[in-house]
């Protein structure tokens, strides 16, 4: 039975199935298709933030090389879900030592999210690729490179995807509104873009949220389903915040939270990408500086699965506690 538009996940419908498809990485785009022309390849390392077409340009990878026998000779593990060693000396070693199918000389195995593979997984796993290099070569797919340790970055070729560009994630929303028959005013594409800031999956995810139920997608529509903070909102805390009166702007902490149903990350995020646009009036320059220091350590807090609510009040309580009002 066809499925219907409204429950197909648009993410995986318009994804690119050839590298020649893909928009945006416009220094990487040329370079895996010349690996796919030569039909040859090194390992691979995928760095960069969610969003930016890594597990897609190594599925475009694959479909550009194998043709039709693609999926027997391409396979792609998660290491969040299998990041022990034992997932290493099991199923990665089993599949690197069959032969390929086919008259390429390879077969390929994505390793996605590989920065969450614990360091003796990595320390088994660099052993592999020199090993079975003849037989299977490896894309590791990550968003921090640094935790990839040295003796495999140095096995590897390593590509760093860049945030999509506002253009080509609109081109890429207009694209698929097109074909879905959805119209969408210019201040909902805005309001998506603000909302995804350089993440095209999100932004697609967001764009089918907002119309699942319409097919007039407005500013207002987005507004209701994204969980971003508001800059406004954002504006309206800090400045509370900044008068000392913490009770004030924890209350709209906790509206961010509940009315908006933010998560800490994103609101911390949205502070931290609304602060070079606040005016003097709401922030002073001396402020921000302080406001930026601070926030670092606190996005190092949350990285470690500190409570965000006690996280987010403490950044109200510094600012609170600097203002004049205060002193």
């Amino acid at each position: 039975m066809a499925v219907r538009t409204s429950e197909a996940v648009w993410v995986e419908k318009y994804r690119p199935t050839s590298l020649r498809q893909m928009v945006g990485q416009e220094t990487i785009i040329p370079l895996l298709r010349s690996y796919a022309e030569k039909r040859s390849m090194p390992h691979l390392l995928f760095a960069g933030p969610p969003g930016t077409g890594k597990t897609t340009a190594a599925i475009a990878l694959a479909r550009d090389l194998y043709g039709e026998e693609w999926r027997q000779n391409f396979l792609e593990l998660n290491s969040s879900d299998e990041r022990g060693i034992d997932t290493v000396r099991t199923t990665i070693k089993g599949y690197a030592r069959t032969a390929p199918i086919g008259d390429v000389g390879f077969k390929i195995l994505l390793l996605d999210e590989a920065d969450n593979l614990t360091s003796e997984a990595q320390a088994s796993l660099r052993r592999l690729m020199e090993r079975y290099s003849g037989s299977c070569r490896f894309i590791l797919s990550c968003n921090y490179s640094s935790r990839i340790i040295e003796p495999i970055q140095s096995r590897c070729a390593v590509f760093r995807f860049r945030a999509y560009s506002t253009a080509a994630v609109r081109e890429q929303l207009e694209r698929i509104a097109k074909a879905e028959g959805k119209k969408v005013d210019v201040e909902a594409y805005d309001a998506i873009l603000a909302a995804a800031n350089g993440d095209l999956r999100r932004a697609i995810n967001l764009l089918q949220l907002t119309a699942t139920h319409t097919d007039h997608v407005t500013a207002k529509t987005v507004q209701e389903n994204a969980t971003i903070p508001l800059r406004r909102e954002v504006e309206a805390m800090l400045s509370a915040a900044l008068a000392g009166d913490f009770l004030g702007a924890r209350e709209r902490l906790y509206a961010l939270f509940t009315d908006r149903g933010a998560a800490g990350e994103e609101i911390l995020k949205a502070i931290h990408s609304y602060l070079p646009e606040l005016p003097e009036s709401v922030l002073p320059a001396r402020e921000k500086i302080r406001l930026i220091e601070y926030l670092a350590e606190v996005d190092f807090r949350l990285a470690q699965g500190a409570g965000d609510r006690v996280q987010l009040e403490s950044v109200l309580a510094h600012l609170a506690a600097g203002s004049p009002k205060a002193k």
